[in-house]
């Protein structure tokens, strides 16, 4: 008679946290805001390629250099905005120093876990600096105006886009004054990201 079958030994739980060079240990299913550093994040960002990295110059086209222009464009539109809803701008791709820059194509494909996972994130990230866990949808409008005309400029500047092409898929050109253009459309280090990033967050925050 074969011996009895011993029971499987049960699966390790599935590991769902990242941990920081600060050495926060970050769950991404259940974040808190006690692990999130604006350290860390700036440091990320400043490592993740928008466009898949699709664009020109000597180096990729960050997502903290991004944020920090769509927070240019929103004060050009919006000279006198609140400082806290320019801080919101510039956090709004927060999430992705872990998640990473998935470009809208497949974000439509993936469908709502994906959605779920950046919406908690966020929120945590807003709790940890003072910002509501949710905006009002007019705030949130006016960032995505601010995000779109980014998005037209970096496709037409960086990524290749004909004119026609980025008015169908982003909207209007904001118009930014030729100097800001210059130094905002000019892909930097990711040191160099890394420290403009912290040094405007520092000063919204105030």
């Amino acid at each position: 008679m074969p011996p009895p079958r011993k029971p499987p030994l049960p699966k390790p739980p599935v590991r769902a946290w990242q941990r920081m060079l600060s050495g926060r240990r970050l769950d991404l299913l259940d974040p808190s805001p006690l692990d999130i550093e604006i350290e860390d994040i700036a440091h990320g960002l400043a490592r993740v390629a928008r466009w898949n990295g699709q664009t020109h110059g000597a180096h990729i086209f960050s997502v903290a250099q991004h944020t920090l222009l769509v927070e240019a464009v929103l004060r050009a539109r919006r000279p006198r905005i609140d400082h806290r809803i320019r801080l919101a701008a510039m956090l709004h791709d927060a999430p992705e120093y872990v998640i990473g820059d998935m470009i809208s194509p497949f974000k439509a494909v993936i469908g709502g876990s994906y959605k779920q996972i950046e919406k908690r994130l966020l929120a945590a990230i807003h709790i940890r600096f003072g910002l509501p866990a949710a905006l009002s949808a007019e705030i949130e409008a006016e960032i995505k105006l601010a995000d779109m005309g980014a998005a037209y400029l970096e496709a037409t500047r960086l990524a290749g886009f004909a004119e026609a092409e980025a008015r169908r898929l982003f909207g209007i050109n904001p118009n930014l004054p030729t100097s800001t253009e210059a130094t905002y459309l000019t892909p930097w280090p990711a040191g160099k990201a890394e420290k403009l990033f912290l040094s405007r967050f520092k000063t919204l925050l105030g």
